[in-house]
């Protein structure tokens, strides 16, 4: 297992992760330019080594209900690995830039991008609308209207499809 400082080391050594001291001497590490409203890349690295970094948007992952996957038997590759596909998965990827472009044809096909942690969605329109995640639900604002309400991202993102959104960049 890393030591605390080990650890440290890794994630400093990405300079698009600021870091953040927290209580209690733990450490949180954000990604700033996340295309998301998730920015939390390693989350609450404790001095005894134990620690968590987001996984969410990622397969073959077990991750707890937020997201995170537990880094405290991780060595320095599998570390370094997960942080570096955390961070590619919350920057524009190839789907996000797909999609649109699909929203800018002139008939676009409804995408069914449902592992956004949030943000702006537009439709071929170019209408806008915000996914958000609050309070264990999550919205969707037209301005600062409600526009709906879901349990569960998948629904979220399966009504935004519908309705002609993407995720926009």
């Amino acid at each position: 297992m890393l030591t605390f400082e080990q650890k440290l080391s890794i994630f400093d050594s990405f300079p698009q992760l600021e870091r953040r001291d927290v209580s209690l001497g733990r450490v949180n590490y954000h990604y700033e330019q996340s295309v998301y409203d998730k920015k939390t890349v390693v989350y609450r690295l404790h001095p005894n080594g134990n620690g968590y970094v987001y996984a969410g948007l990622l397969e073959g992952y077990e991750v707890d209900p937020k997201g995170f996957v537990n880094i405290r038997d991780y060595d320095e590759e599998k570390l370094r690995d997960l942080v570096e596909k955390s961070v590619s998965s919350l920057s524009v990827n190839e789907n996000m830039e797909r999609n649109s472009r699909d929203a800018s044809s002139e008939s676009p096909q409804p995408s069914l991008n449902i592992q956004t942690q949030g943000g702006v969605w537009v439709n071929a329109n170019g209408e806008q609308l915000t996914l958000k995640y609050e309070d264990d639900l999550w919205y969707i604002y037209s301005g600062i209207s409600i526009e709906m309400v879901f349990e569960t991202r998948e629904e979220a993102g399966e009504y935004l499809a519908e309705e002609g959104f993407n995720p926009q960049k």
